[in-house]
């Protein structure tokens, strides 16, 4: 039977992670408190992240953005962009 974890995302007892996703503290309290599916939704944002900003995955300062945007959208406000980012304008 799967470990179920009271969800901090999604607000339910479900299914929580079967392993830390960072080997830090944000890792261990996602494993804690996130469910699998509330980390579902969290990597199909973060694709949309990457693609939306451009974020180049060999540079550390892209996987800081990535994790405080994980961070925002499990614990907070759901994320936003990063204070670099500029929107391309629509001609």
């Amino acid at each position: 039977m799967s470990r179920m974890v009271k969800c901090a995302k999604l607000g339910e007892e479900l299914p929580g992670l079967p392993y830390k996703p960072f080997n830090d503290a944000l890792g261990q309290r996602i494993f804690e408190t996130i469910s699998a599916k509330a980390w579902q939704e969290w990597i199909e944002h973060s694709k949309r992240i990457v693609n939306e900003y451009r974020l180049d995955l060999t540079q550390k300062k892209a996987h800081d953005v990535l994790k405080e945007q994980c961070e925002a959208f499990l614990f907070g406000d759901g994320g936003s962009a990063p204070a670099e980012y500029v929107p391309e304008h629509k001609h």
